[in-house]
């Protein structure tokens, strides 16, 4: 798989995993909503790191750039993604509330992935 079908696939990964959670745990939203809101996020880091150490398995160049680069294009993606889904698609979500409750909760996958380029880095530079 080229490089950048495996962070396009990985990024997917990282969208779908979340969302299906969230459609699995969605009953807990009505009944314990602030269980629901806490456990997404840690869903969301959970899914970030396995993604971002399963991508950093293959020899990269520099894995603090890479870092940079899946984060950012993983964060994108999940934001359009929700954005498809939550404000424009069926939950009809005001852009207000998609933003403090899914956008914000995002920005946890560039920095586990950019940390974790950083530590590989740091590792590699220090054999």
């Amino acid at each position: 798989m080229t490089r950048i079908g495996k962070i396009a696939l990985y990024g997917l990964l990282m969208w779908v995993v979340p969302f299906a959670v969230s459609c699995l745990i969605f009953p807990w939203e009505l009944s314990y909503p602030k269980l629901f809101d806490s456990l997404m996020p840690v869903v969301v880091a959970l899914t970030a790191v396995l993604l971002a150490v399963s991508y950093f398995r293959s020899p990269a160049g520099v894995f603090l750039r890479e870092g940079i680069i899946i984060g950012v294009v993983w964060l994108a993606m999940s934001l359009v993604f929700n954005l498809l889904m939550f404000v424009v698609g069926p939950m009809k979500m005001p852009l207000a509330d998609y933003v403090v409750g899914t956008g914000i909760p995002c920005l946890i996958i560039p920095a586990i992935t950019i940390g974790l380029g950083y530590i590989a880095e740091m590792s590699r530079q220090s054999k």
